[in-house]
């Protein structure tokens, strides 16, 4: 992987912890998830103002991923009130990379060297290992698990997606400013129907990570969707996931939160598969 999609993924994978770091306080996950995805809409517009349109070889793969963006974005709400934040996230964004990993090498053909499949299983593993760090009890809890799981099957499926229309679609960008419009359409039809009040405390209470965590959320996966035309979608995925571990540096920096010897030697693996990653060659 080159110094500069390496370096435009790392930023991608910061401006992700920040965002989540900005929602993490919030009462209402709903509220916040919100904000977020409707946020994405002014600088997308933006966007679309200096960018091509994608091209329409690539519409097919913008609705499959608006289809898998909207399930992930529902089934993580779920996951949510079955379980916590530090069992959900790691297994959803932990999993994802494997599941990417395998279908590109056994369904897509793309072959991956050794040192790289490696690199993905550490960084995988380590993320997933965070959902151990804060007690056995967490472990037990298979709901969350369970949809924690479907959640990940859901961020692989729209990688995958998301990767391969950016490619045929001559707009990386222009491709996900159409995709981040759409999708805001649709999760805001969503909740008007199963909670309005969503809605309203989106352009009231939320403003703020409205416009700051919905340009972040957008530009962080922007960046992304262009390191995928310039990187294999499985390396590109996993490298992602690394914001998980940004999470939790703000975290103990920012909000105080400890950090014990099992974080420390989840976020050690998780680290050094991102080195592997960087210097094995492809």
């Amino acid at each position: 992987m080159s110094t500069l999609v390496f370096t435009a993924v790392l930023c991608a994978a910061v401006l992700h912890a920040a965002w989540n770091a900005l929602v993490k306080g919030g009462a209402d996950k709903r509220v916040n998830m919100a904000c977020v995805i409707l946020g994405h809409t002014p600088v997308a517009l933006l966007v679309l103002c200096f960018v091509p349109l994608p091209a329409w070889e690539s519409w097919p793969y913008l609705i499959g991923g608006i289809i898998c963006h909207f399930g992930y974005q529902v089934f993580l709400l779920n996951a949510y009130t079955k379980g916590d934040l530090s069992q959900v996230y790691p297994i959803a964004r932990g999993s994802a990379p494997l599941i990417v990993a395998a279908v590109s090498v056994i369904v897509l053909g793309v072959v991956l060297e050794p040192f790289e499949l490696l690199a993905v299983a550490i960084i995988a593993l380590g993320l997933m290992s965070m959902a151990l760090v804060r007690g056995a009890d967490g472990t037990r809890n298979l709901p969350a698990a369970k949809l924690a799981l479907i959640t990940g099957c859901f961020i692989a499926s729209y990688s995958l997606i998301d990767g391969l229309g950016a490619r045929v679609s001559g707009s990386p960008w222009g491709f996900y400013a159409i995709l981040g419009l759409l999708n805001a359409v649709i999760f805001a039809l969503y909740f008007a129907m199963t909670a309005p009040i969503v809605l309203r405390r989106t352009f009231t209470t939320g403003l703020r990570i409205f416009f700051i965590g919905g340009t972040a959320s957008f530009v962080a996966y922007a960046l992304v969707i262009w390191a995928f035309t310039q990187a294999p979608i499985a390396l590109v995925t996993a490298l992602r996931e690394t914001s998980i571990v940004f999470s939790l540096l703000i975290g103990v920096f920012f909000f105080r939160e400890k950090m014990n010897l099992p974080k420390v030697l989840a976020t050690f693996a998780t680290l050094s598969g991102a080195a592997l990653l960087r210097f094995a060659k492809h």
